[in-house]
């Protein structure tokens, strides 16, 4: 019996609404080297967990508590702590340690290439593959056997308004040093797998590289953090821009039948994010791995 698309969508969302929700692009690639069929529709959703050793580093007991301080104090004085405060909201912005989720919706256009719409809670995505290797068919219509090999590549457009994780501690630093960001970001992922069954009837197993590039503008804009010893408040930061590049890796297993099937996936990126304007002059740099642990579900919805 064949799912309806309305109930396979609204199960995908239900499941994934208990996890937290996400302020960054998704990185998550559950993907395999064949495309959505012509005609069919792919529907799912993906629990994460982001770990960035960056971020990590930039964050401890003695910074959340200096950030309560900072937020509660009519005026301070510009100190490291301050400089300390603004890397960790970049760092939470470039790359949050929290629990992400995804909900997609994938249609096959052609015979080599299928098109799709991701929403992270916050981040909206589009983005298309193009199917190089590898038969054609469908799961009811199949021109492979088990164990093909199939590729693709993609190309992935993110656009959101960065914030920091709705945290105490994070809400903090943002009232302290009046920080803004809004990012884009591009991923190409090169997916190969191999079948299981014809046309992953029963799934695959994927796995490939991954290069992205993100755009990030940002401001700082305080209202209480005066020079050192003196009456004089600090500038704002005028809106500062920086882009970075990103490359990872990553496996996937496709494990199920027909129509319904769970995805565990791992990936992992490194990225030196470069080099940032703070206010007073000062600079932080940033660089490290991201980790990115996930498990989803996705069902096949044939049309024909």
């Amino acid at each position: 019996m064949r799912l309806s698309l309305h109930r396979v969508f609204s199960w995908a969302a239900a499941a994934s609404l208990l996890a937290a929700t996400s302020c960054v692009a998704p990185r998550t690639i559950v993907s395999t080297g064949k495309v959505t069929p012509r005609g069919e529709f792919r529907v799912g959703g993906n629990a994460a967990f982001n770990v960035p050793t960056a971020t990590l580093g930039k964050a401890g007991s003695a910074l959340r508590s200096a950030a309560e301080r900072t937020a509660g104090k009519d005026t301070v004085q510009y100190n490291q702590t301050v400089t300390n405060l603004q890397a960790a909201a970049l760092a939470y912005v470039l790359d949050p340690v929290q629990p992400t989720a995804d909900l997609y919706l994938r249609y096959g256009v052609l015979d080599r290439l299928d098109v799709g719409y991701k929403y992270a809670f916050g981040s909206h995505v589009f983005d298309a593959m193009y199917q190089f290797l590898g038969p054609v068919g469908s799961v009811e219509h199949p021109q492979g056997r088990g164990g093909d090999t199939y590729a693709s590549i993609g190309l992935q457009y993110a656009t959101q308004r960065a914030k920091l994780p709705g945290l105490a501690f994070l809400d903090n630093i943002t009232d302290a040093v009046g920080f803004r960001a809004s990012r884009h970001d591009l991923l190409v992922p090169l997916v190969f797998s191999q079948s299981f069954g014809p046309e992953e009837e029963k799934g695959a197993f994927s796995y490939g590289v991954v290069y992205a590039h993100t755009f990030l503008s940002y401001r700082f804009q305080p209202n209480n953090i005066f020079y050192r010893g003196t009456d004089q408040r600090i500038p704002d930061l005028p809106l500062s821009k920086q882009n970075f590049s990103s490359f990872g890796a990553f496996a996937n297993v496709k494990i199920g039948y027909r129509y319904a099937y769970v995805i565990p996936s791992l990936s992992i990126f490194y990225q030196n994010y470069g080099t940032f304007a703070l206010l007073n002059n000062a600079s932080t740099s940033l660089k490290g791995l991201t980790i990115v642990p996930s498990i989803g579900l996705q069902f096949r919805v044939p049309t024909r």
